[in-house]
């Protein structure tokens, strides 16, 4: 009905071969884009708190020829082909897009939440964790009155499970690299992989396994290949998360700090 054939098909495959994503060897990280890395930097001192979001006070021809991010894009990628980047790869691609992303959209706290857990900057993880599933209880917004923050909200499962629990798909291989922050104790969910239920119960120490039904599942924790089988518990100790200077966001736009280092007590 819609016209696809097999010649589409054979050239979406094409195009995914053709794409690059690109180095900068000078700065050990990738552009987002071709040349991202030698544009002038976007002058986030003169920039008022009411010019945000940029696209609706700055026209895309000032915005597009400078380093300043709209969302979680680069980062993006960190996530879904982690496969293709190195553990320091990471790390550097994230502090340096921290330092240049406004999230002028909500869909990118959870992608950030994400890729802190996973570099160990675990209570910033925590702050966009906040942000993501707070986004309309707290009218964070501002424009909640038009309705939810569907992917939002979508996104806080998926800064829970693939953030805190270190879950990952890569090549059809279910890994788990699970951490907490502080203000969390415990981190429980269920899933389905390939005719298999899994429960995964995460603690501050360690990570149990249960296979709740179905044929013996290949999993891995931290790196170490575990054969789950019907109704054994397999419990691993959790590694603490590595050392690393924290990164810094634009002026301002700093997600609201909720972690052990918050400076009140907040909701969580």
């Amino acid at each position: 009905e819609l016209g696809a054939d097999f010649e589409e098909a054979a050239a979406w495959r094409d195009a995914a071969e053709r794409m690059v994503v690109p180095w900068d060897e000078a700065l050990g990280v990738h552009p987002q884009s071709e040349g991202f890395t030698e544009h002038e930097a976007w002058d986030f001192a003169s920039t008022q708190p009411d010019e945000y979001p940029l696209l609706l006070h700055f026209p895309y021809f000032e915005i597009y020829r400078k380093q300043v991010v709209k969302q979680a894009d680069l980062v993006l990628a960190l996530h879904v082909r982690g496969d293709a980047f190195t553990d320091e790869e990471k790390a550097r691609d994230f502090a340096y897009y921290e330092a240049l992303t406004v999230r002028d959209s909500s869909l990118s706290a959870c992608t950030q939440a994400v890729i802190a857990a996973e570099v160990g900057h675990l209570e910033l993880a925590y702050d966009y964790f906040a942000e993501t599933a707070l986004v309309d209880l707290h009218d964070l917004a501002g424009n909640t009155h038009n309705g939810v923050h569907v992917a939002s909200l979508a996104g806080a499962w998926t800064a829970a499970v693939a953030g805190f629990g270190g879950m990952r798909d890569h090549g059809g291989v279910l890994t788990f690299a699970p951490r907490l922050p502080g203000r969390l104790e415990r981190l429980a969910f269920g899933l389905m992989f390939r005719g298999r239920r899994l429960k995964v119960d995460v603690r501050k120490e360690h990570a149990s396994y249960v296979l709740i039904d179905g044929e013996p599942l290949e999993i891995a924790h931290h790196g170490e290949a575990l054969t789950i089988v019907h109704g054994e518990r397999v419990i691993r100790p959790v590694p603490p998360a590595p050392a690393r200077p924290a990164p810094s966001q634009p002026p301002g736009r700093e997600p609201s700090r909720r972690g052990l280092d918050a400076s009140t007590p907040t909701d969580t």
